[in-house]
Order: C-alpha cells, then sequence, then structure tokens
C-alpha cells in the first residue's frame, strides 16, 4: 500500500486493488462529499509513461461530462503519488451482478446495455473511444441505472496505439491493432450484451491465438440469444465494423426500436425495476455499507491545479494549500509533464530519473479490473523511421555498495557522437593547451555486461540502461540491437538498425539509449554485445508492450 495519502480527505477502506494500484473510499473533509481515490502503484511512479497515461486517463475524465460515466473531482500529483479523485458510484459490478444472480431477463440486459452505451455515446460524441468495456467497468446502482467506469486505455478515435483491450470483448480489428474506432466499442457492448443475456462470453478458446481466431472468423452464436433480439446481437457483433452501428448513439436508437417492438412501452421501467432487486440483495457490497472511515497521515500535499474550461472539473477545491506549496507543485507537474532537466539532488529531479526494468500487469479504473496500459490520448502514430538519443555516462571504478544504476549519470558525460547538423561545438579556449594524443592501449577484456531499466516510455518508444565493465581502459565497442516479436522468450525480428558505441579510458561504462520502434509486436527485446566479445557473449531484456498487456 502507498505511504502518501492524498491531502483533505479522510480514508475509510479499499474498494479494490490490481497490479497498477488500488482505488480507495475516502471523503472530502471540508464538504464530507464521499469519493473514489484511485492511486497509482508505487511500482509505476518511477516509470514515466505511467505517469504521463495516468495522467492522460485524468484529463480525458475532466473533460467528459455524463450523466452515465463516473465523474472527475481533481487529479493530484507530487513525487511521491499521483491519484485521480473521483465521483463515488455506490454500485456493484456487472460482473458481480452476473457472478452471484447469473444472466439477466432480457428487459434488464437491455437496460444495462442502453445505461452503459449512452456512457459510450457522450465519450464518442467527444471524440474518445473507451477500448475496455467489459462487466468489471459498468456499475449498476440500486435504481437499477447504471454508469460506466474505467477509462485507462481510452483513446482519440482513429489513433494507432495497437493492440489492447480484455480479449473475451476485442472486436476483429483490435487484435490487428487497427486505428480505434467508436466500432469496437459497439462490440464490446454488445459481448457484454450476450454475457448478461447467457451467462457467458461469445467466444472462448483455450489460448490467446485460438481465441483471436474466433472473433474474427466464428460465426456469431446468434441462435444462443432470445429471438427478439437476434438481430440486435448480430449487428453488433457483426465481423466488418462497417456493418455495425458507427458509434454508440446509432446503437441506442436501434435497441429502443428493438426493445419497444419485442417487449412493449414498459420494457425499461421493468428491466430496470429487476436490476434494482439484484442489487438489493447485494447491499452488503455497496461502498456506502463500508466500515467507517479512519484519519490517515497526510505525508505530501501537492495538488496540481486543475483546468477551468466547461466540462472540466467540479467547481469545489478540495484541499488548501499555500501559495509556495502551489508554485513548487507547478514546478514539479511541469517537469514530470515534460521532462524538463531538475538537478540530480532535487525531488522532481529524483522522480523524473527514477526507472524500472519490469513491465507490469493489468491496471485498474474506478474498478479494479482494468488494463494496464494508460495510454495517453495524443499518442502518434508509428513514425516513418526509428530514432534513437542515446547518451552516457562513464566513470572509473564504482565505489562499493553503489546498486543504483542511474548512479553514474552525474559524472562527467563522453560525447558518443559528433554535434548534430546545424549545432554548435564549442572548441577549447585555448588553443595552446592542446590535448595529447593517447598512446595505444590494448583492448581489455569485458568482463560483465547487463542490461537494465528497460522500460516502454510511449506507445512507440522505450529507452534501456547498458552497463559494460571491463579489466582494462583500452577501447571497447558496445553494439545495441532492438527486436520486436509476437512471442515471449525469443527476441524476433530486428527492428531497424543496430546502434553501436565506442568507449575507452575506464573500466566501468553505463549508456542510457532509447528507441522509436517501427513495427508492430507485443515483445520488445534489446539485445547488447560488445567487441572483445564478454566472456557470456551478450545480455539482453525483453518486456511486454502496454499496448499488449490483455487478458
Amino acid at each position: 500500500m502507498n505511504a502518501w495519502a492524498v491531502p483533505g480527505y479522510t480514508e475509510s477502506s479499499e474498494l479494490g486493488a490490481g497490479a497498477s494500484g488500488r482505488v480507495v473510499l475516502a471523503v472530502h473533509q471540508e464538504t464530507g462529499v464521499p469519493v473514489a481515490v484511485k492511486y497509482l502503484s508505487e511500482s509505476l511512479l518511477a516509470r514515466p509513461g505511467f505517469v504521463t497515461g495516468f495522467r492522460a486517463e485524468a484529463r480525458l475524465l475532466g473533460g467528459l461530462e455524463s450523466p452515465y460515466v463516473a465523474g472527475l473531482y481533481e487529479y493530484v500529483e507530487s513525487p511521491d503519488g499521483a491519484a485521480i479523485v473521483m465521483e463515488l458510484v455506490d454500485g456493484v459490478s456487472l460482473r458481480t451482478l452476473l457472478t452471484r444472480q447469473g444472466p439477466l431477463e432480457p428487459e434488464a440486459a437491455l437496460v444495462v446495455l442502453k445505461g452503459s452505451l449512452l456512457g459510450l455515446a457522450d465519450a464518442h460524441r467527444v471524440g474518445v473511444v473507451h477500448r475496455d468495456y467489459k462487466p468489471e467497468n459498468v456499475l449498476v446502482v440500486p435504481d437499477g441505472s447504471s454508469k460506466l467506469v474505467d477509462f485507462g486505455i481510452a483513446v482519440d478515435s482513429g489513433t494507432q496505439v495497437g493492440i489492447a483491450g480484455t480479449p473475451s470483448y476485442m472486436a476483429p480489428e483490435q487484435w490487428t491493432g487497427a486505428p480505434a474506432s467508436p466500432a469496437a466499442d459497439v462490440y464490446a457492448a454488445t459481448a457484454t450484451f450476450f454475457e448478461c443475456l447467457t451467462g457467458h462470453r461469445p467466444y472462448t478458446g483455450d489460448n490467446l491465438a485460438e481465441l483471436a481466431l474466433r472473433h474474427v472468423d466464428a460465426p456469431v452464436p446468434v441462435g444462443e440469444v432470445p429471438e427478439p433480439v437476434r438481430d440486435l446481437v448480430l449487428r453488433g457483433l457483426a465481423k466488418d465494423p462497417a456493418r455495425r452501428p458507427g458509434h454508440a448513439e446509432l446503437f441506442v436508437a436501434e435497441l429502443e426500436a428493438v426493445a419497444g417492438a419485442a417487449y412493449g412501452p414498459g420494457w425499461e421501467e421493468r428491466g430496470r425495476s429487476r436490476l434494482a432487486a439484484l442489487v438489493a440483495l447485494l447491499l452488503l457490497l455497496l461502498p456506502s455499507s463500508r466500515a467507517g472511515a479512519r484519519t490517515t497521515t497526510d505525508t505530501a500535499r501537492t495538488v496540481l491545479a486543475r483546468p477551468t474550461a466547461p466540462g472540466g472539473l467540479r467547481p469545489w477545491l478540495p484541499g488548501r494549500v499555500g501559495l509556495l506549496l502551489s508554485a513548487a507543485a507547478l514546478l514539479v507537474g511541469l517537469l514530470l509533464a515534460y521532462g524538463a532537466p531538475a538537478a540530480p539532488g532535487t525531488a522532481a529531479g529524483q522522480a523524473a530519473g527514477a526507472a524500472a526494468t519490469t513491465s507490469t500487469g493489468p491496471s485498474g479504473g474506478a474498478g479494479p479490473g482494468g488494463a494496464a496500459s494508460a495510454t495517453p490520448l495524443t499518442s502518434p502514430a508509428p513514425p516513418a523511421s526509428p530514432s534513437a538519443s542515446p547518451s552516457a555516462a562513464e566513470t572509473t571504478a564504482a565505489p562499493t555498495g553503489t546498486a543504483d544504476p542511474t548512479a553514474t549519470a552525474s559524472a562527467p558525460a563522453t560525447p558518443s557522437a559528433a554535434p548534430p547538423s546545424g549545432g554548435s561545438a564549442t572548441p577549447p579556449s585555448s588553443p595552446t593547451a592542446a590535448s595529447p594524443t593517447p598512446s595505444a592501449t590494448p583492448a581489455p577484456a569485458v568482463k560483465d555486461i547487463t542490461v537494465s531499466a528497460f522500460q516502454q516510455t510511449g506507445p512507440w518508444t522505450a529507452s534501456a540502461t547498458i552497463g559494460v565493465t571491463t579489466d582494462g581502459t583500452g577501447p571497447v565497442s558496445v553494439t545495441v540491437t532492438w527486436y520486436t516479436g509476437d512471442a515471449p522468450g525469443a527476441p524476433g525480428a530486428p527492428d531497424g538498425s543496430a546502434q553501436t558505441f565506442q568507449r575507452s579510458g575506464a573500466t566501468r561504462y553505463t549508456l542510457s539509449v532509447d528507441h522509436t520502434f517501427q513495427n508492430a509486436g507485443c515483445y520488445w527485446t534489446v539485445g547488447v554485445v560488445t567487441a572483445p566479445a564478454a566472456a557470456g557473449k551478450g545480455a539482453s531484456q525483453q518486456l511486454m508492450t502496454r499496448q499488449c498487456e490483455i487478458r
């Protein structure tokens, strides 16, 4: 559990937890308003891509005003933590309802579908695709209405962001990495509707490949749903996105026409009453039934400024922060958001310089079952050619006990390449102090190669830290190659050209390298070899991209 807590709130209990963080029940101290606070996991705070995605989720919620979507109150960030404070939806997830109560009657299933489709329609209207509609992300409240939650991997419509989502509800085009579209949300909503009616998902498989093939090629099992809604299911689960309703609002119109014709004018009232009765059987699972509040200790009180545009955050401003602390928060926010350099000893510098070495699993939203890849809304398509901007720092022998792989970052940097075209290279100010020509030094033996801090920093970018240890100060060549593939364990195919760095004059070298990938692939690998070759030949590390962290 994170030690850091959002200032100005009294927390009472945990509503859920996942690999990306946790959601807690809290009360705003000044107003008494109950809220849900979603904390980003401590392990992800040092990974800029996840922090950026978390911040993007808050921005998206702040601009989405809908009675069918859990609303945002504020976003709070400091070097010690990040949190989204949002509307508390006092309901149970559709997944819980289906697990505890079994399949729904058609009228109740149609009410659930309509309510969450209206939330999708409001998102589609502002150009946002949810990409992870599923029973875990639909909350049903005691009056039988529902709300949509967890926009953790939502993106702008038309954005090419790779494979992401929950496999059982992913449209055929999502499996191929096609640009995000509202039609994919319609497919996922229909798959959930099918599960509400039948008690099981439309397609299953022993592995992801088999499941993908069934979503792409298998006939729609429409015979398992009641006859009056078969055409609705066929439309929503069409393999070709062009044959589905183009966005949720169109699908709502079709749903209302089908439901009215099949079940009469009172279908919605009856369906909502049935849902309310089912939720009443699960009252002890509602957030409002949780234990009384307890006070937590605030260890940081950094609140970023909130936008005032229409459709943004609510007018009340939780927390009171002094002017000096507000200025510090703004500076930290700017450093975190834009990657501005910071002094190594400052808190902002420590936050910006931290890095993790492995990828993580699924992320949660207002309910903790979402996918991990909190992708920024403005994720660019992959560029036509790879780019790499390596930097390097080297020392002689590191002091005993230095375990931090970034500890050499403050050492004098050695340029790895000539200045770029158009840049300025300042010559030595004293032409008489010419550098002596080094005498020939024999090539050393390479004792060790390490790859650490390999992380995805954006939809198509990654960085890593390379360490090379030798037994002498002679010249050594370090070659870094990047790969993409779809199978774990195997490096896959090379992605772009290898990067080669020449080093000499020390016995330990640390290189920070980054890469922009050209090719799609669920797995990225970075491999390193040296000349002279190391005793172990080389080193590599692989990660599963956020786009492919699917369940």
